[in-house]
């Protein structure tokens, strides 16, 4: 399963990490990457919480980035050439607003991270979001635009209230 849906993963982190970049060196940068993957990897498993939802988003495709970069601003930023931006269109708008949202109310993060036990994304592995829910000075410090409530508020709105829904107490992940 992670494979299924591991190009849309990495798409949409590294959109967030396009989009709200680390200001520090290398080490700074690996930080901030590993809390936007663990955010949208939380997000993603949520939003296809079964074999056949990933298969549905791996056939017709998540949606790309177009209104994310008209939202933050990036769209049209210098001529780019197509084939460089071709993982832009594995990027998924509802999974970065679900990220976002994680990234920026750790409450809601191990709620979220909680409900992952229900689904079977998670089945009879043991998996660790430490940095996306209980992040130290270091990762907020690598992250402090990544996790800006102010900052990432545009995205988050977009698709709140379908996460809210989703982890709404006795609602199942796998439908």
């Amino acid at each position: 399963m992670l494979a299924d849906l591991s190009p849309l993963i990495a798409a949409t982190a590294q959109w967030l990490t396009c989009a709200y970049p680390s200001g520090g060196g290398a080490l700074a940068s690996a930080l901030c990457e590993v809390q936007a993957r663990q955010a949208v990897t939380v997000a993603a498993w949520l939003r296809y919480p079964t074999p056949m939802d990933a298969a549905l988003v791996q056939m017709a495709g998540p949606g790309g980035s177009t209104r994310l970069d008209w939202i933050t601003g990036a769209d049209g930023v210098g001529a780019q050439d197509a084939d460089e931006d071709a993982w832009r269109t594995w990027v998924d708008e509802v999974v970065a607003s679900w990220a976002a949202c994680l990234l920026t109310d750790p409450e809601l993060a191990d709620l979220a991270v909680t409900a992952l036990a229900e689904g079977s994304h998670t089945a009879g592995t043991a998996f660790e979001f430490r940095r996306l829910t209980a992040p130290d000075e270091a990762d907020r410090r690598a992250a402090a635009l990544l996790r800006h409530p102010d900052l990432l508020a545009p995205v988050a709105a977009l698709h709140q209230t379908q996460l809210m829904e989703r982890l709404r107490p006795g609602q199942a992940l796998i439908a």
